[in-house]
């Protein structure tokens, strides 16, 4: 089983190959856009790799949330590269692939949205992955939902970019594993059994999970906020 996975969901963008098990992941240079960078790394990791994009049976991608444009630039070279070798779209959600990375029974995603606000998603292990329970959301740090039961972990982020939600965590007692982003290696594993079943999307199908439709607040909205226009 060959599968090429590609996350560009955060700041942290990567690319990974999975062959029967064993994965080799590389990671977008930093300060770069992903736009400029994921292609050549793609074309670096199969060549080492000795593999073409025809011979893969599938491509994962961080479909999000996340990023806007990095969620953009995941799903159009994905496409791209499936158009052109005709096979199947694997989407896997950047909340999963944290709790991927983690390897907690229950997990509670929370990754930095920016403008404010947080994604979030609670996920319970089981014998087939991450199960996500209820929904995906995107909240202001106050309103995060936390998880009522213990035996919770927390990763991703926002902790660290949002006091309140940090102190928040703390008031509750629950732990925090900080600096967890989505990687095309957790991709990588999530995607495998599924191929293996036959899973898949048709990559002209598949669009980015955007949670919310507003890139950036207007100006009458920083100002009401104290910000500057």
């Amino acid at each position: 089983m060959l599968i090429l996975a590609l996350e560009t969901s955060t700041e942290l963008g990567s690319c990974a190959l999975w062959r029967d098990g064993e994965i080799i992941e590389r990671l977008c240079p930093l300060g770069q856009s992903h736009s400029e960078t994921l292609l050549p790394l793609i074309r670096q990791l199969l060549g080492e790799a000795g593999l073409k994009v025809s011979q893969l049976d599938a491509i994962a991608f961080g479909v999000g949330p996340g990023a806007f444009t990095g969620l953009r630039v995941a799903c159009g070279i994905a496409q791209g590269l499936a158009v052109a070798a005709n096979i199947s779209l694997l989407p896997v959600t950047s909340l999963e692939a944290m709790a991927e990375l983690t390897g907690a029974e229950q997990v509670l995603a929370v990754l930095d949205a920016r403008m404010g606000e947080v994604y979030s998603g609670s996920y319970r292990r089981s014998a087939e992955g991450y199960i996500l329970q209820g929904e995906i959301r995107v909240s202001s740090p106050a309103d995060v939902p936390l998880p009522l039961s213990e035996g919770w972990l927390v990763c991703g982020n926002a902790p660290a970019a949002y006091p309140e939600l940090r102190q928040r965590l703390a008031a509750n007692g629950i732990a925090v594993q900080a600096g967890v982003l989505p990687t095309a290696a957790a991709l990588a594993r999530i995607a495998a059994p599924r191929a293996a079943r036959g899973e898949g999307l048709d990559a002209a199908l598949a669009v980015p999970l955007y949670i919310r439709d507003k890139v950036a607040k207007t100006v009458a909205e920083r100002l009401s906020e104290g910000g500057r226009a």
